[in-house]
């Protein structure tokens, strides 16, 4: 495939900047982040996030699929809406969508080129705060109603804290980026919480103790309405199949009426990030937005976010998975044990070097028979070889290490039996490289 020049100098141009998701945990501090960057850069540009209403979602895990609920539903409902996330599964461009569709290249491009003289007045830019700026300009010039934006890391001094939401949402909560947030539950809650702005309303999903009373206690501080999922509305899953789940929904005090909800993303954890998403709706609704149930409960049922348990194939089972933290491992194991109890698995893994891969590692172990070891090919990406080793390591296991997702998957297609499965997991990016591995390995099969 031919690249066209203009847009690969304008990535070029964004990755020459520090771009702290390459950058290993232990080289990371606080004091890398500084918002003042950010607001000088969005005065330069005229405040375009100001000029359309705004949902703003943190959270260790499920923000990004949250963000997507809750873009599904706004589209549905007729409004032009944004919809910025990262990182991207394949192209840059995933990052920066209106109703569902990526920016242009040509979009990219342009933008690019006129951002360059303001970020040259101002010395220390990253490649995520000018990335977001770019989201924040081009949802503005495209007359964006609506923008639900995704935090990158931790809140209170993430580049997308500039902006004035309609409600600050914040999902689960859990251990990850410790160098930059902190090494308890309560610390971290601390700097997801910094989204929360003076008086306006707060939605969380369900959280552990020791988060959630430091959110609810920021909340009471900043005299901010706070709806929790768990305590004022509460869910029931009622089924669930390879093509989605329905669940009930209903507040604690009208128990009388749920509202069922069907989604098309599997996995306890998923109904729990719509249940997160339709109250963050409700609260947007209630201060006035005009959205109709229907088309929430379109919207919801419509929801595409891919690489999240992602069923490549039904049959011998072919999955991928974002999983890449010692919690979202354990989801994953649950939704494997619901979905597909007791089948053998053929385990593709990558991760980052800086992550707890033991905790993941004995996770998945016990129900796998085969291993190979991969690399995304990201920068902080563990070497497949040390991978290998420390498979070995927790388990006497058949291991094949591969620096290359194409052959890992290739390896794993060989020796996959009638009754096994293959999941990918360990990390966004081995999740993205996967998935590329399989749509050119189905086009190759077709052409």
């Amino acid at each position: 495939m031919t690249i066209d020049p203009q847009y690969q100098a304008a990535l070029d141009y964004l990755y020459s900047f520090v771009d702290f998701s390459l950058t290993h945990q232990q080289n990371l501090a606080p004091e890398n982040f500084d918002l003042a960057r950010m607001r000088d850069l969005m005065q330069a540009l005229g405040n375009p996030q100001e000029t359309y209403k705004i949902i703003h979602v943190a959270g260790t895990k499920g923000k990004g699929s949250v963000c997507a609920f809750c873009a599904a539903a706004l589209r549905e409902s007729g409004f032009k809406t944004g919809l910025y996330t990262s990182p991207h599964l394949k192209d840059f461009e995933e990052r920066i969508q209106i109703n569902g569709e990526p920016i242009s290249q040509a979009d990219l491009v342009a933008l690019v080129d006129e951002i360059k003289p303001f970020v040259a007045t101002i010395p220390g830019l990253t490649t995520f705060e000018i990335s977001t700026a770019l989201a924040f300009w081009h949802f503005a010039r495209q007359g964006t109603e609506i923008a639900v934006i995704e935090v990158g890391l931790g809140g209170r001094l993430d580049a997308t804290n500039v902006v004035t939401p309609l409600v600050s949402v914040i999902t689960s909560i859990s251990k990850d980026h410790t160098y930059v947030l902190g090494d308890t539950l309560s610390e971290i809650a601390t700097e997801k919480g910094g989204i929360i702005k003076p008086g306006l309303p707060v939605v969380l999903a369900p959280q552990r103790d020791e988060p959630r009373e430091k959110l609810h206690q920021i909340a009471e501080e900043r005299g901010c309405p706070l709806t929790q999922v768990g305590r004022d509305y509460k869910f029931s899953i009622k089924s669930r199949s390879l093509r989605g789940q329905i669940f009930s929904l209903w507040k604690s005090d009208e128990t009388k009426n749920p509202v069922l909800l069907e989604i098309p993303l599997l996995g306890d954890h998923q109904a729990e990030n719509a249940a997160t998403a339709y109250v963050v709706l409700q609260t947007i609704k209630a201060a006035g937005v005009d959205l109709s149930e229907g088309a929430i409960r379109q919207g919801l049922a419509e929801t595409n976010w891919p690489g999240r348990f992602e069923i490549l194939q039904p049959e011998p089972p072919i999955i991928i998975d974002s999983a890449h933290n010692a919690y979202s491992a354990r989801v994953l194991q649950n939704t494997l044990d619901q979905y597909f109890p007791e089948k053998p698995m053929i385990l593709i893994v990558g991760f980052s070097a800086d992550k707890d891969v033991s905790s993941m590692l004995n996770a998945w172990l016990p129900r796998a028979r085969m291993v190979i070891a991969t690399e995304s090919g990201h920068p902080r990406a563990m070497p497949a070889a040390e991978l290998a080793e420390l498979v070995r390591s927790l388990k006497d296991i058949p291991v094949n290490a591969t620096p290359n997702a194409t052959e890992a998957l290739n390896t794993a297609l060989e020796n996959l039996g009638p009754d096994d499965l293959i999941i990918t997991a360990g990390s966004v990016f081995m999740a993205a490289s996967l998935r590329v591995a399989w749509i050119e390995r189905q086009n190759q099969a077709n052409w």
